[in-house]
C-alpha cells in the first residue's frame, strides 16, 4: 500500500527509531509515547487490523515480541501494557495493524 505511513517505514522509505525487526515485524518508538516506553510493533505485510489477520501465528509472533521488548526495557517484572486498537471507534489512526507495547508508568483502566 503506497499511501500507508507503517508501509513507509517497512520499506525503509520512513526511518523510524528501530527496537527490534525481523522477517516477519518491524517495531519502533511510538512519535507520541503515551509511556515512558511506547513501542509499536507492525507486520511487514500489509494488514489493515485486527478483523483482517489470517495468520494467527502472526499475531502470536507480535505478542511474543511485545515480551521480549518489555523484558529488554525492564518492565517486564513491574508490568507493562499491550494492546490492540481496531478501527476508528477502537482508537486505531494507522490503517495498519500494530501492538502498543507501553511501560514504565502505572496504568489506569479503563483505557480511556
Amino acid at each position: 500500500m503506497t499511501d500507508c505511513l507503517f508501509c513507509k517505514m517497512v520499506s525503509g522509505e520512513i526511518k523510524p527509531d528501530v527496537v527490534f525487526e525481523d522477517e516477519k515485524v518491524l517495531a519502533f518508538k511510538d512519535i507520541n509515547p503515551q509511556a515512558p516506553m511506547h513501542v509499536l510493533v507492525v507486520p511487514k505485510l500489509h494488514i489493515a487490523n485486527l478483523n483482517a489477520l489470517q495468520e494467527a501465528a502472526l499475531g502470536g509472533h507480535m505478542l511474543k515480541i511485545a515480551a521480549c521488548i518489555a523484558e529488554e526495557h525492564g518492565y517486564a517484572e513491574s508490568g507493562y501494557r499491550a494492546v490492540f486498537n481496531c478501527n476508528d471507534d477502537g482508537g486505531q489512526t494507522v490503517h495498519h495493524l500494530h501492538l502498543h507495547v507501553m511501560g514504565g508508568r502505572r496504568m489506569t483502566w479503563p483505557p480511556g
